[in-house]
């Protein structure tokens, strides 16, 4: 699944144009390494997205074409939350 629908579906950004924005910005990596909006992700995939001031890393639990709401947060486990200095 590309990148930046994965980030769409599961809600982590609201809009697939501005996931689409992030990644081209350089502000996500996945495994280390830097992301394009049209990367492959895959279950177990570890991805550090920054948003302003916070640096946030998840870890990819499943991948689904459709998801309620309420359920978007099962597709990912959050490993790390920190403050950028």
């Amino acid at each position: 699944m590309r990148l930046d629908k994965f980030l769409k579906i599961s809600r982590l950004i609201k809009r697939r144009t501005l996931a689409k924005e992030v990644a081209d910005q350089g502000r996500i990596t996945i495994n280390g390494n830097q992301a394009k909006a049209s990367s492959n992700v895959a279950v177990g995939d570890e991805l550090t997205i920054q948003f302003g001031q916070k640096l946030l890393t998840i870890q990819i639990d499943s991948l689904r074409e459709v998801v309620r709401k309420d359920e978007a947060a099962s597709l990912y486990t959050v490993k790390k939350e920190e403050a950028v200095n």
